[in-house]
């Protein structure tokens, strides 16, 4: 894992949708990962950012602060799905063809260990289950810096010709 996901020479901001739709899925990725494109600005208000990519494969480290507490101090479930989902949709990304897109239409998320701002930095990795013309499955993992699972999460995303934007 890396020390600082998100150090201060990220670029974030959102790239032009024909630019990203015109090329193959893991094209876009490794772009981003090798700051052609700027990391999305998610990435740096969740604290988190994609360090890795491969076909069928995302891998995000981030580390969740106090700024994520539930009024039971721990970390919002929210930071964790989030996290989960960006892994589960980037690896659905990197086996998409130029000109197409996704969306996640259902999710599945079982927290098993309390996610603390004393963790550290975590890691997320997503792979794809199934890729068909339409519909994409994928699985995550989310483990602490010791690989203790965290949580563990399925998605469902479609796939779709990109529109041009209006």
């Amino acid at each position: 894992m890396t020390d600082a996901p998100t150090s201060p020479a990220i670029r974030y901001g959102v790239v032009d949708a024909a630019e990203a739709t015109g090329q193959d899925g893991i094209d876009f990725l490794r772009g981003m990962i090798e700051q052609r494109y700027p990391a999305p600005p998610i990435a740096r208000s969740m604290g988190f950012i994609l360090t890795e990519v491969d076909h069928g494969r995302a891998v995000f480290e981030g580390t969740a602060t106090a700024d994520f507490f539930n009024p039971l101090g721990t970390i919002h479930g929210g930071w964790t799905a989030t996290i989960l989902d960006s892994a589960l949709g980037c690896c659905v990304h990197s086996v998409i063809k130029a000109g197409q897109a996704y969306t996640t239409v259902e999710m599945k998320v079982n927290y098993v260990r309390a996610l603390m701002p004393d963790t550290g930095l975590v890691r997320c990795e997503g792979k794809v289950i199934h890729a068909g013309a339409r519909i994409a499955t994928s699985e995550a993992r989310l483990v602490d810096g010791k690989g203790r699972l965290i949580a563990h999460a399925t998605e469902t995303c479609m796939i779709f010709e990109a529109r041009p934007p209006r």
